[in-house]
């Protein structure tokens, strides 16, 4: 009986094992190269064996892994056969090996995980297994938001490992909002030098009263920036950048006042914020707003070479473009209808400036007001509704609906789970998840790229919080992901959960704050913390 999670398509067990020992080599064919250096240095941290490379003619046969293409398997398929003759490991791609080399590490038992050998004299050894496995989708994504908290870089490293051990490839890097400036861009210093400090932190839910009072903040250098994003090749995670706009802009505002809508607010008053929610402060849609921005993108595409690039466009307050005596100038002068249109306008303007330099743009459903951006894709987070739409007329969509995937909801309707937000979304929940709506016919359905769960991070307040909302969640969202599940109604759980059973010594190993299935451990608690708990079940739409 096999505990691999993701659950693989095929799993045939045979009635052996193959031994790892000192002598064992590691033989890494034509265009995996990558993947057998980063496999060995992984088994090597984790076993002390050293898994020197072999040649063809060592005659390594039985104790050996081996590596190698096999474009048939498809883009991220693999085959892992265990067997009298070592460990082979076949992918479509380099990418399908590396899915693979997590399998071998998950048949390998949770010390495998480990940064340093528990025991240097201990046997190693795989089962005899044959593994055939492919993804359901191409984009299986985590959203991670580091301005609301930041998250310095050996901890967006480490994430990166949490996501390659579940088989998830689209790193969602949220950089950029009203509560801080998280990257360095070169030409526009103020970004971080003013926009990545806020004075003070909001504890808990907006409605608290309670306050961090000191500074938070940080930001990536550009050398960070290529550490991530090179770090995240070498898995097969792919990084699309996030900066927001028209909204979300209080950051940088502070930094730059003449981007904001000046005609309404003293906008050299204003500050990085530091409460939750949205602000009505959004950027002025300016000729000298558009050459900023486009400033900004110039330098994130250097860093960045994602097919996506992702521009926010949600919560975009029309507040003050309504008060603003220029932006109605400017609504008139461009022949649009209204707020909506101005904002479609301003989407659209960077959906072709991205499409002339080879880059897609991809938005929240938001963008669709006023009408959609040609080939702009969408994250359609508000439910499915904003998805089917899109996928409907034609573009692309990331399903990560609000109230299914967004991990920052609380686990369980107990009075200790810290700072409750949102509805009661169980491991379960989440397991019976279900990306594409049943409304799209399979011409619409093909529009769906995949699936994102999102960690908002207002009220985690450091990697522990982060842990204790992400896992076991994201374990089942990443099953969701890879593998082809029954209808949600027919999904096992029983068995999920009996495979999480051994799962959770591997996040142990892997140093994951996950939330016990017994609720929360008392240094996970947040006592007389506010949050914002909506109860009931969530609306299906």
């Amino acid at each position: 009986m096999t505990s691999l999670i993701p659950a693989a398509r095929d799993v045939v067990a045979g009635t052996g094992e193959v031994l790892l020992t000192v002598d064992s080599r590691l033989r890494a064919g034509t265009g995996t190269e990558g993947v057998g250096r980063w496999l060995r240095a992984a088994l090597w941290q984790a076993t002390g064996l050293p898994l020197h490379e072999a040649r063809e003619t060592d005659g390594t046969e039985g104790d050996g892994i081996a590596l190698r293409l096999d474009p048939g398997l498809g883009p991220e398929g693999y085959r892992l056969v265990s067997d009298e003759t070592g460990v082979l490991i076949e992918g479509g791609s380099a990418a399908g090996v590396f899915w693979g080399a997590q399998t071998l590490r998950q048949l390998l038992g949770p010390d495998a995980y480990r940064k340093a050998p528990l025991d240097p004299g201990r046997t190693w050894s795989v089962p005899h297994r044959t593994v055939e496995d492919a993804p359901r989708f191409r984009w299986r994504g985590l959203m991670l938001d580091v301005s609301r908290h930041f998250m310095p870089k050996d901890g967006v490293l480490r994430y990166l490992d949490l996501m390659a051990a579940h088989k998830l490839n689209v790193f969602h890097f949220h950089l950029t909002d009203d509560q801080g400036w998280r990257i360095e861009i070169k030409r526009y210093p103020r970004l971080t030098e003013v926009g990545s400090w806020r004075a003070r932190t909001k504890f808990g839910h907006r409605a608290s009263p309670l306050w961090e009072e000191k500074p938070h903040g940080g930001f990536y250098t550009q050398d960070d920036i290529r550490e991530i994003v090179a770090y995240a090749a070498e898995r097969h995670i792919t990084v699309v950048p996030e900066i927001d706009v028209p909204g979300h802009s209080q950051a940088a505002i502070s930094a730059y006042p003449e981007l904001g809508n000046t005609d309404v607010i003293d906008t050299t008053s204003l500050s990085v914020w530091d409460n939750w929610g949205i602000s009505l402060n959004v950027l002025a849609p300016t000729d000298n707003t558009l050459r900023f921005y486009e400033g900004v993108f110039e330098e994130l595409l250097e860093l960045f070479p994602s097919e996506f690039i992702h521009i926010g466009g949600d919560e975009c307050a029309k507040e003050q473009w309504r008060e603003s005596p220029s932006v109605q100038a400017r609504i008139r002068e461009l022949g649009l209808a209204d707020e909506d249109a101005l904002q479609s306008w301003f989407i659209g303007h960077f959906d072709r400036w991205l499409t002339a330099r080879g880059r897609r743009l991809i938005g929240w459903d938001e963008i669709l007001e006023g009408g959609l951006a040609e080939g702009a894709a969408v994250s359609s987070w508000r439910g499915y509704e904003g998805g089917i739409a899109a996928a409907r007329s034609g573009h692309d969509v990331v399903m990560c609906p609000e109230q299914y995937v967004y991990l920052d909801h609380r686990q369980d309707a107990g009075e200790d789970e810290p700072v409750p937000i949102g509805y009661v979304r169980t491991l379960e929940d989440v397991y019976r998840f279900e990306p594409v709506p049943p409304q799209l016919t399979p011409s619409e359905a093909a529009h769906v790229l995949g699936t994102q769960a999102n960690l908002w991070t207002e009220v985690m307040e450091d990697h522990a919080r982060v842990d204790y909302q992400a896992f076991p969640r994201l374990v089942a969202f990443a099953e969701v992901a890879w593998s082809a599940l029954p209808a949600p109604a027919e999904r096992d759980f029983a068995d999920f959960e009996r495979r999480m059973t051994a799962h959770y010594g591997r996040l142990d190993a892997l140093g994951a704050g996950y939330r016990p299935p017994t609720g929360p451990l008392p240094w996970q608690k947040r006592p007389g913390v506010l949050g914002r708990p909506i109860e009931g079940a969530p609306p299906n739409r």
